[in-house]
């Protein structure tokens, strides 16, 4: 009883999921859910009426079809997109093509029907491979057309011995032919919802950057005595209907149409001012600021040349100001990088790398870029008291950041026990919920008051 309520508490939490950032994004993931359900129904339901009759062959296919859907509902649970829908997909294509040749065959007196599912499971892997590459996308969706045509254009039929009586079938075709036009105009009808609802988002960041709805927290960063020695910019949306909306909700897309350029200038130029309204400050004029700078904007041609004469205009310390760049960033064109990193280095921009061990970055790269920090990514700091290969990574992180001259800092610190760990293992800056969380100016300059004194 206890092992069906927490089934149906997963269901009720993946349901209602705002992890994902897309409203596409949570569909497609509630449609895995239902596929998930639906197909331990139905494989319970036929396996159970053809166990009673003696069809074996075919409760095999049923048993299938259950271990399917829980396959795909742990997946989903687990947040593996991809093998969830390899999964759904592959076992659905199989089952519909053995159905077809072994209990539809075409005859004189009813037409085969169950074929007709392929056409709406084109448009389905259409969708829930969006993300993928061109040749999973399209060639699972091309699969199902070439299987559609082949199976619409042949009778054949490996064996006649399980195939149900012409007088059901022909009913039969009528309702398999109706469901699987019904299922294609729902597909068609979120896709062309997807692309009006993407339409929305792009209009509303526009109307958000012309009419300045975007706002800037400051998450602290402080050392091991408690003071606050800086902080990390980060943006939120202040929607007018929806109000306060993070960023996991809008800089995906932002980086897929090209908007998180016009957005990461907005936020360095805020950054940028924000530094120079502290410099007469005694309370905040030591305070840094560090700016997640995304592929798409630091690959600008003339990033370093702007960003340069922002901040003469500003008048600020250059020091003050550091740039986060990914994992990612760094192998996508490493001598772009490294030439801006040396013009604004000279300039005395400091340069962080984000999320340190998530990537593909090597020490070679460390070895050529002219970083000053690096930052331990969150998903490390969360297990380090209780994995020990997280923990491993970690006293490797510091140990290598020490004797390369970079300070390291630790994100997402949210235990004491945490901290103290990262203390005797010689880390003295964190960020982190046991600090505080992100705070919006007028918050995060009261928190410096209290912390600094």
């Amino acid at each position: 009883m206890s092992a069906l309520s927490a089934f149906i508490r997963q269901i009720i939490k993946l349901w209602y999921s705002t992890d994902l950032a897309l409203i596409g994004e949570r569909r497609e993931r509630r449609m895995r859910v239902l596929a998930s359900l639906v197909l331990l129904l139905v494989g319970s339901f036929w396996g159970v009426f053809f166990a009673l009759r003696g069809y074996w062959a075919i409760v095999l296919m049923d048993i299938v079809l259950i271990l399917c859907g829980l396959g795909v509902f742990i997946l989903t649970l687990r947040n593996k997109v991809r093998s969830a829908n390899l999964l759904l997909f592959g076992v659905i294509i199989l089952v519909i093509v053995g159905m077809t040749l072994v209990l539809d065959p075409h005859t004189a007196g009813a037409p085969r029907a169950t074929h007709l599912y392929l056409l709406p499971l084109a448009v389905a892997a259409l969708m829930s491979f969006r993300n993928e590459s061109l040749w999973l996308r399209y060639g699972v969706a091309l699969m199902c057309l070439v299987l559609f045509t082949a199976l619409a254009s042949s009778p054949w039929s490996p064996t006649h011995a399980y195939s149900l009586p012409d007088e059901v079938r022909a009913v039969g075709s009528w309702f398999q032919g109706g469901a699987a036009m019904l299922m294609l105009f729902v597909l068609l009808h979120i896709l062309q919802s997807d692309a009006a609802e993407r339409s929305i988002l792009d209009r509303d960041l526009q109307i958000a950057l012309r009419d300045g709805q975007f706002v800037l927290y400051f998450q602290p960063q402080l050392n091991h005595v408690g003071r606050v020695t800086g902080a990390e910019v980060l943006i939120r949306w202040q929607h007018p209907q929806r109000g306060l909306v993070p960023p996991a909700e809008f800089i995906d897309h932002a980086e897929k149409t090209g908007m998180i350029i016009p957005i990461g200038q907005w936020v360095l130029e805020q950054s940028v001012k924000q530094l120079h309204c502290w410099k007469d400050d005694p309370r905040h004029a030591a305070l840094g600021l560090a700016v997640n700078i995304s592929q798409k904007q630091f690959h600008q041609a003339d990033f370093a040349i702007d960003l340069l004469k922002l901040v003469d205009e500003q008048a600020i310390e250059t020091s003050r100001l550091e740039l986060e760049l990914t994992e990612t960033l760094i192998v996508q064109d490493i001598d772009d990088l490294l030439n801006k990193m040396q013009v604004l280095g000279e300039r005395g921009v400091r340069f962080s790398l984000d999320d340190f061990g998530t990537g593909f970055s090597s020490l070679s790269h460390l070895k050529r870029l002219p970083l000053n920090t690096l930052k331990i990514d969150r998903s490390f700091i969360c297990d380090v008291l209780t994995d020990s290969s997280s923990e491993t990574i970690v006293r490797t992180v510091i140990a290598l950041g020490q004797s390369m001259g970079m300070s390291v800092i630790a994100e997402g610190v949210e235990t004491a026990a945490q901290q103290q760990f990262l203390l005797s293992n010689g880390c003295v800056q964190f960020q982190g919920y046991l600090f505080s969380k992100p705070l919006p100016l007028e918050a995060f300059s009261a928190f410096v008051q209290r912390q600094n004194g």
